[in-house]
């Protein structure tokens, strides 16, 4: 155990970067309190405050070595009870309407639904001697010192009839609650700015349903991706969730949204650049209704521009970053926010505001740069283009096309998808050999094959 830094730390929200955040302060607080305004513990179905749990989530490669780590033996806990488990690069992956080679990369990638995962940390969270969960509770706002140089705790409400607001009183107080954090208005009420924000309109939408799987539907591979692309930018997450679920959900950006009606659910799979996820659930067993969830923009806060913060308060996860969740990058990331977390706290004392949001802004800065400059790819997608992400998405575009032809390619492509590698690993001088082998110049997307087309009928939609 580490040195203790004081008596209670109380992490607000019991979402995946909450317990992550939480499970790294048990080692330096007598007491971690995690405040929820949903009943989570035992709970492994989506909930009414995270709607976004239904839709298809994977945690890739960095997410899962850190998640291990913290958790020793999660993966094959995971594993027991039915989760599908497998390599990032061996499932079956579409750009630009091809197939990426197959790789195997050893990169562990998790297709849990995202309310089981969930569960699972949570519990090993909760099972620890020091964690408590104060769930039920609506979180009202800090408290602070009377020069508000400090925050020493916050208030909260039980979500109950007659119930009174209360004081839980804090040695240290992590923001977790997600994109509709507080903290902005907070720090505007205790008289320091707000952070700068950036945002990246795409106006996405997931609509999701769940099957029961048939055997061959997926031919040994964990999941069918089928990646919007700007010549297509309708795309699928089609992936094993349990040994006889599996989940497909449809994207759609900039208004495009897929459609909640059954019959017209399957006319969007259908209309989708390759045929895999239509002609597998034209005839397949539906488990429910299908459910939409609307993303209207990513968004980064800059708490690392702010020259004033009052001490003793930290903000991490999607409450500073809110990623494009189609690149899959938000459990990683957070994961990645607790390791540099702890690393603060090993420091012998409460991490100092300032220095804490330079190093998560320096965590964000490659993901963002991945999302937000593939988001950009996209014409109608408003915001800045430098030149460095108007090459950057040039040459991704030839690294696609020769990742359908070179699997080391893919295996390059999938380490830096997986968070593992920087991106720009992907301009050594042996992959970049490799990618210009293949495509010199930017090339065209491949033509779509209608599932149900004629044999070797071939509609071009460009």
């Amino acid at each position: 155990m580490n040195g203790r830094l004081g008596g209670r730390a109380v992490v607000l929200g019991g979402s995946m970067a909450g317990v992550l955040a939480a499970r790294v302060l048990t080692e330096f607080y007598d007491e971690v309190l995690v405040v929820e305004r949903d009943e989570v513990l035992g709970v492994s179905s989506p909930r009414k405050g995270a709607p976004h749990t239904v839709h298809a989530h994977g945690l890739h490669a960095r997410g899962h070595l850190i998640l291990e780590e913290l958790f020793p033996g999660l993966t094959d806990e995971l594993g027991a009870a039915g989760v599908p488990i497998g390599d990032l690069g061996e499932m079956r992956w579409y750009f630009d309407a091809r197939r990426l080679q197959p790789a195997h990369t050893g990169l562990i990638s998790i297709t849990a639904p995202r309310p089981v995962l969930e569960h699972h940390v949570r519990s090993r969270v909760a099972a620890l001697p020091n964690v408590k969960f104060l769930e039920r509770h609506d979180i009202l706002g800090l408290v602070g010192t009377p020069d508000r140089a400090r925050v020493v705790g916050v208030r909260v409400q039980q979500r109950a009839e007659d119930a009174t607001a209360e004081v839980l009183e804090a040695d240290l107080v992590v923001d977790a609650t997600g994109r509709g954090s507080r903290t902005p208005a907070w720090l505007e009420e205790f008289g320091y700015k707000r952070p700068e924000e950036e945002r990246i309109k795409i106006g996405l939408a997931y609509t999701t349903r769940h099957y029961r799987t048939r055997p061959e539907w997926f031919d040994g591979v964990q999941s069918i991706n089928p990646v919007a692309s700007p010549e297509y930018p309708r795309g699928a997450f089609f992936g094993q969730v349990g040994p006889d679920t599996c989940i497909v959900s449809l994207t759609g950006i900039l208004g495009d949204f897929p459609p909640t009606e059954p019959e017209a659910f399957l006319e969007f799979a259908k209309s989708l650049p390759v045929p895999d996820v239509y002609e597998a659930i034209r005839d397949g067993e539906a488990l429910d209704e299908p459910v939409s969830f609307r993303f209207p923009a990513s968004v980064r806060r800059r708490y690392e521009r702010l020259t004033r913060l009052p001490e003793r308060l930290l903000v991490l996860g999607d409450a500073v970053c809110s990623f494009n969740p189609v690149y899959g990058q938000g459990m990683s990331v957070a994961a990645i926010e607790s390791l540099t977390l702890r690393d603060h706290l090993r420091q012998g004392m409460a991490p100092q505001p300032q220095r804490f949001f330079a190093d998560i802004a320096r965590v964000i800065d490659t993901p963002w740069e991945i999302s937000a400059g593939g988001d950009l790819d996209f014409p109608e997608v408003e915001g800045r283009r430098t030149i460095k992400v108007r090459v950057g998405n040039g040459y991704m575009a030839r690294l696609r096309y020769a990742a359908t032809k070179d699997e080391e390619v893919t295996k390059g492509f999938m380490r830096v998808a997986g968070l593992i590698d920087p991106p720009q690993s992907l301009m050594r001088p042996g992959m970049l050999r490799r990618v210009l082998r293949h495509a010199v110049r930017r090339p065209s997307a491949g033509p779509v094959v209608v599932g149900q087309a004629e044999p070797g009928q071939v509609i071009d939609h460009r």
